[in-house]
């Protein structure tokens, strides 16, 4: 019980600072990439929009959320960790729903328990030319799991005590499309998490760690 009602005020913790203004830009920078294809390429007319759900759950004492492997394939995310999510379908009624579809789909989420607290600053990945829009969304209990091998090769349950850890920051050389960039990353489990992800977990984390706004001075 005492578990849920830290859960709980977890939650409504993170409801209240997501109304907050959202530290975007500043955030992402900590755990951006030196890439010349961001220097250069800017969104056009081509550019898509899609959605990835950030799900925080209870379980066994800590707050967890899953992220997934991506399999390999012929793309710019082969082999990623990533946040379940995709592009937007014409079907989807707002971006919130395609992060929510795209989860149900991609790990089998039922979306009967979920509840959405919020969004993080729309954020623009060159190589993939996309608007990704991430979803801050909680769920009372821990899920049951169903990858779909199609599109994810591992399903990871990340601790947010984990994550927040500052020894697992790191940086290396990683080669995207041809061009070597030095990624700043999170290494969890035994995988880097950079791009794109990284940003959005910087930004999180950013968000959790922020005082209320009147505590500021």
């Amino acid at each position: 019980m005492a578990a849920l009602e830290s859960f709980s005020l977890f939650t409504s913790q993170l409801t209240q600072k997501l109304k907050y203004p959202l530290p975007g830009e500043s955030a992402h920078r900590i755990m951006q990439a030196s890439s010349k294809l961001r220097l250069t390429f800017k969104p056009n007319a081509r550019t898509r929009k899609s959605a990835v759900l950030i799900l925080f759950y209870p379980y066994q004492d800590e707050i967890y959320f899953p992220l997934i492997l991506r399999p390999a394939y012929d793309g710019v995310h082969s082999g990623q960790v990533a946040f379940p999510g995709g592009r937007y379908e014409p079907s989807d009624e707002d971006l919130v729903r395609t992060a929510l579809r795209e989860a149900q789909e991609e790990i089998g989420l039922r979306l009967t328990d979920v509840k959405i607290l919020g969004i993080l600053t729309e954020l623009f990945i060159p190589p993939s030319n996309f608007y990704v829009l991430p979803v801050v969304a909680t769920m009372p209990y821990r899920p049951d799991f169903y990858p779909d091998p199609r599109e994810v090769e591992d399903i990871f349950e990340i601790k947010l005590e984990e994550i927040s850890d500052v020894n697992i920051i790191g940086s290396s050389d990683i080669q995207v499309r041809g061009e070597q960039v030095h990624a700043p990353h999170y290494m969890v489990q035994g995988y880097k998490i950079w791009g794109a992800t990284a940003m959005m977990i910087s930004e999180l984390l950013s968000v959790l760690n922020a005082l209320e706004p009147d505590s500021k001075n």
